[in-house]
């Protein structure tokens, strides 16, 4: 429900916290005093269209604050789920409307677009009055409420599912389909490349591959000649190797004669030869490294050259060829055994769309059975609403051939609001006093199935009175069992059934030349005054307040 209602700087209002309970609440007041403006300000909280001229005269921009407290599988909460958004059983829709007309939304403190608020916002307050456009004379909606109803929620998954199985085996065989038919036109070019590409056996990363293996070996080609010149000094004729080791034994006979004069020659001469021995031995293996045939090099070009044209010849990416030849290969195995495939598909196709037809024909039958008990409840309603000579209708019209994940059925509300007139769509035929009226009856009748936890009534009562106004203030407290209503009335017979009373009046601003409008929750004798001024006037006789007094211990005993 509706917890509570914060506006900062909307029109007349300056600052203003209201706080809401469970039950009916009614909002009273002269004409003018601002009760539009409360509505307006709770609309622009539940993602309505903003207005830069709701922003209070010299202000750069207003605030809503609308605080929900909902049980814990509430719909919303999955809804803000599959959104992102972080919801632990409370919920804080806040709208700021700045001057220029633009405005932000946000949700939990977390920023969303105005579309989203809506979406939210619809499943949480629905608002009835006799210029309303959304809720109940919305027909897209009329399917799911006589659904609800009817208590058909689980048939209607049913022929979803079935709907969703349905549409899938149709995609897989029009695929299919597509798939042969393409094959056939490319059958001579297809078994030509299949051929082509199976023979020639292409490799993921392949090229790469091949690449490197190219450049290396023309990089050691480069170098051989290096290679062996070098490794010839150090290991041929010329080499200093025997010659460095002659002269060291030669000189190890002389160190007998002066012993220590040509040790430390010696040792040099031993680092040297070792150096040179370690030098020929990494040459040798450098060579054995870059060794290679040049035969296969050349079967490395010719490998990454075929493997390039035919690269361009598909024109794709060298290691694309191995997906494309499995496709090929598919459209070719399509094309022989697609018959085969084509008749389980076609028989699949045609096994869950009779399903769905048996499902969606026995949903469409229980449509019309959940209708007439829907319209017999709306229909006991009207008399006492002073519709007793209209009609209220179930227009279903139903096409086995239209299939749908809801079904095969079209539900609008209609009306004939005189004998003898046509009946049609109820936001047409009906004038505003009726269509509110109407809309009293369903909601009535349809108690908490369907419904947004928060009901908001805007004058539903306009232009009725006496036993009519009593009629809906009854039926308006018979709602408040199952959900929270806020009415907007005009009318004593209503508001004295009310569990919570709020008054609103503009005011004069102390030390300004401006009126603000505010609100003062009243009960006892205050109530009872305001309730003797809605069947008075201007001037209260003590008639009146003993009227209204009737009205309200009236109520009681009767409650």
């Amino acid at each position: 429900m509706l917890a509570s209602l914060s506006i900062r700087d909307i029109v007349l209002i300056d600052r203003l916290d209201l706080e809401f309970a469970e039950g009916m609440t009614v909002l009273t007041g002269e004409t003018g005093a601002g009760k539009s403006i409360l509505l307006d300000s709770l609309s622009l909280a539940l993602g309505g269209r903003g207005d830069g001229g709701l922003v209070r005269e010299g202000q750069k921009q207003g605030q809503v604050v609308a605080m929900f407290d909902l049980l814990p599988d509430h719909p919303v909460f999955s809804f803000m789920k599959e959104q992102g958004l972080d919801g632990d059983g409370e919920l804080i829709l806040r709208r700021v409307q700045n001057a220029d007309g633009r405005t932000r939304a946000f949700v939990n403190d977390q920023p969303v677009s105005a579309g989203m608020m809506r979406q939210l916002g619809e499943g949480l307050v629905e608002i009835h009055g006799q210029h309303d456009d959304r809720a109940l004379v919305d027909a897209s909606i009329h399917r799911g409420l006589l659904d609800a109803f009817g208590g058909l929620q689980s048939k209607v998954e049913t022929v979803s599912t079935r709907y969703k199985t349905w549409r899938k085996a149709q995609k897989d065989l029009a695929d299919l389909e597509r798939k042969i038919e393409d094959a056939r036109k490319e059958a001579d070019y297809l078994t030509a490349s299949v051929g082509e590409l199976s023979a020639f056996g292409p490799v993921a990363g392949e090229e790469d591959e091949l690449a490197a293996r190219r450049t290396a070996m023309m990089q050691s080609e480069k170098i051989a000649g290096d290679l062996s010149e070098a490794f010839e000094t150090l290991d041929g004729n010329g080499s200093p190797i025997p010659t460095l080791a002659s002269m060291m034994r030669r000189l190890e006979r002389k160190t007998e004669q002066m012993p220590g004069l040509l040790d430390e020659t010696l040792s040099h001469l031993n680092i040297s030869l070792n150096a040179l021995e370690e030098a020929r031995g990494s040459l040798e293996e450098a060579q054995r490294q870059t060794d290679f045939d040049p035969r296969e090099l050349e079967q490395t070009e010719e490998r990454l050259f075929a493997l390039r044209a035919l690269s361009r010849k598909h024109k794709l990416p060298a290691d694309e060829l191995v997906g494309l030849l499995d496709k090929m290969r598919g459209e070719l195995d399509a094309l022989d055994h697609g018959e085969e495939r084509l008749v389980a598909l076609r028989t699949a196709a045609s096994e869950t769309r009779e399903a769905y037809d048996k499902a969606a024909e026995k949903l469409s039958k229980d449509r019309a059975t959940t209708s007439k008990a829907l319209i017999k409840a709306v229909m006991a309603e009207l008399p006492s609403l002073k519709l007793e000579s209209a009609q209220f209708l179930v227009n279903q019209s139903s096409d086995a051939e239209a299939r749908a994940a809801e079904g095969i059925d079209q539900i609008e509300f209609w009306v004939q609001t005189n004998p003898g007139t046509r009946p049609g769509p109820m936001m047409k035929v009906a004038s505003g006093g009726e269509l509110s009226r109407f809309l009293l009856a369903l909601k009535v009748a349809m108690a908490d199935k369907g419904s947004a936890p928060t009901l908001v009534f805007d004058e539903i009562d306009t232009g009725v009175g006496g036993a009519v106004a009593d009629a809906i203030g009854r039926r308006l407290a018979r709602l408040a069992t199952n959900v929270q209503v806020l009415s907007v009335t005009h009318a004593p017979q209503v508001a004295s059934r009310a569990d919570a009373h709020m008054r609103i009046a503009k005011n004069a601003v102390k030390g300004e030349k401006r009126v603000a409008t505010g609100v003062t929750i009243i009960d006892g004798d205050h109530r009872e005054e305001e309730i003797a001024r809605m069947l008075a006037g201007d001037v209260i006789s003590d008639e009146a307040r003993a009227a209204a007094r009737r009205l309200i211990t009236g109520d009681k005993v009767r409650a």
